[in-house]
């Protein structure tokens, strides 16, 4: 009898939904091949949690029920992510079920929660580019790139990077063959607009503010993890 290998997306209060759901949709693709994965979402309680857009997710199975996933992702997000990773149920979680993990994922600022966990110690990692500094405070070496493999350890930069993250990931598990036909299924083929990102324009130090701003407010009563984060981000002080 085949083993069906699980790849358990982590859910949080307040967690950016695309980055959940896009590299769900590709890996979910392997289950839909029958290839002998199934993907499913787990939480600390199966309650609708709310998310940083007007939707709500409901994980399909709680922490207690997927104690060691073959794949672990983590999804990034704004503040509330902050919040999280003060949350020791669900960095306790991320940190145990990764243990025995063959693959272990993070998308955008869910690379800070790995972190958190004590996974990214001495690894090269990417997360959202305006957090990028935040990620030496967990020891890991930032690197700019869409995403990032440190052998067993995927992090993907922010957002729709996640979906990139993801089809590597596939072509990792089953080859390139099945990535290329989840590809063409979710008819991924970015031709956004406006072009693609002319760096030279982007606001960095407004970004990064906000970036400072939202972990000061959400870790305002854990100042040594705020600290931490603080002088990691080269900023001397910060007012909890």
């Amino acid at each position: 009898m085949t083993t069906t290998r699980t790849i358990a997306f982590v859910l949080y209060p307040g967690l950016t939904a695309l980055d959940f759901v896009g590299p769900l949709q590709v890996i979910s693709g392997l289950q839909e091949l029958g290839l002998g994965f199934e993907t499913v979402t787990v939480a600390a309680a199966r309650q609708p949690l709310p998310t940083d857009s007007p939707v709500c997710v409901t994980a399909s199975h709680t922490f207690e029920q997927v104690p060691a996933p073959y794949g672990l992702v983590v999804p990034g997000g704004g503040a509330p992510t902050f919040a999280a990773l003060a949350d020791e149920q669900l960095t306790g979680y991320v940190r145990q079920a990764a243990g025995g993990a063959e693959v272990v994922a993070s998308v955008c600022t869910g690379s800070l929660i790995l972190g958190a966990g004590g996974l990214l110690e001495g690894r090269e990692a990417v997360t959202h580019w305006a957090a990028m500094p935040i990620l030496r405070a967990f020891g890991a070496t930032p690197v700019s790139r869409r995403w990032v493999a440190d052998g067993r350890v995927l992090t993907a930069a922010g957002v729709a990077a996640g979906i990139d993250m993801a089809l590597h990931l596939v072509t990792e598990l089953v080859g390139e063959d099945a990535a290329r036909m989840i590809q063409a299924a979710i008819e991924y083929d970015p031709q956004p607009p406006l072009g693609p990102i002319d760096w030279d324009r982007v606001d960095r130090a407004f970004m990064e503010s906000v970036i400072r701003s939202a972990a000061e407010k959400c870790l305002a009563d854990h100042p040594e993890l705020l600290a931490r984060l603080a002088t990691a981000d080269g900023t001397r002080s910060v007012s909890p």
